[in-house]
């Protein structure tokens, strides 16, 4: 199986205080991932180092056996919304169009043809009829649409979400896992930074559970059970631990969408 992303030995540090220890894994192509762990675990700092966007203490990070710098046209990146500044002058329709500029270079224009693509992208999401609106006068979860229609823009192999789902509602939520799904299948490779235990094993593949370090990362089947989220999230959530052990013995139904 293809290794789409490697990280060797990642280590990074905010003012002095490690944010994550050593952390080494490979994610193969064509998975839907989800990186699992308590507030704090470093979670999104993973993400960023990924991109290169904050440094690293020591280690590596190669993307299709290449650096970041020299593959980040393949590689769309959604932050959170809390790191967005939503005051920005710019419409829905203009948001999503920077998802072509990767792929166009610094001299060319987007014409006709990219147009079109970004529109059909806004409608895949549910958003072409917003398409003149600002992004600010948005809700959150049609900000978070308008986000996602920018990455399918780009057209990547490789996407990095960052807690997409975020303040959104349930109908939200499965139009976007729906979405995913149809990337994974198209072949691309999806990792998404999630919060709830409850839907992370329907929702994803592959798992990396992190608490600073990592704990485990691979198949969910092999991966999601009491013992390494006992280990990921010590005493703060033996109640899900529970809830685990009983969506592992089918005993309790997983969320339908």
């Amino acid at each position: 199986m293809e290794k789409i992303l490697e990280i060797h030995d990642l280590t990074v540090s905010y003012r002095g205080k490690p944010v994550l220890w050593s952390v080494d894994t490979t994610l193969p192509a064509g998975v839907m991932a989800g990186i699992l762990g308590p507030n704090g675990a470093g979670k999104s700092t993973l993400l960023k180092a990924v991109m290169g966007l904050v440094p690293a203490a020591t280690g590596a990070v190669r993307i299709f056996e290449r650096p970041v710098n020299e593959v980040r046209r393949r590689v769309a990146y959604v932050p959170q919304r809390e790191s967005v500044d939503w005051d920005f002058p710019a419409t829905v329709f203009d948001v999503a169009l920077m998802g072509v500029y990767p792929r166009l270079g610094l001299f060319r224009r987007p014409g006709t043809p990219e147009k079109t693509f970004v529109l059909e992208c806004l409608r895949k999401v549910g958003m072409e009829e917003y398409k003149d609106r600002q992004i600010g006068g948005l809700s959150g979860g049609q900000q978070q649409r308008v986000f996602l229609a920018r990455a399918l823009a780009q057209n990547a192999d490789l996407y990095l979400l960052d807690e997409p789902f975020a303040g959104v509602d349930v109908a939200t939520e499965a139009g976007v896992v729906a979405i995913l799904r149809e990337m994974k299948a198209a072949g691309k490779t999806v990792v998404v930074v999630h919060h709830d235990l409850h839907t992370a094993p329907d929702y994803f593949d592959w798992m990396l559970l992190l608490n600073q370090r990592l704990v485990a990362a691979g198949p969910t089947q092999n991966v999601f059970n009491a013992e390494n989220l006992q280990t990921a999230f010590g005493g703060k959530l033996t109640a899900l631990t529970h809830l685990a052990g009983l969506m592992q013995n089918s005993r309790l139904p997983l969320r339908e969408f």
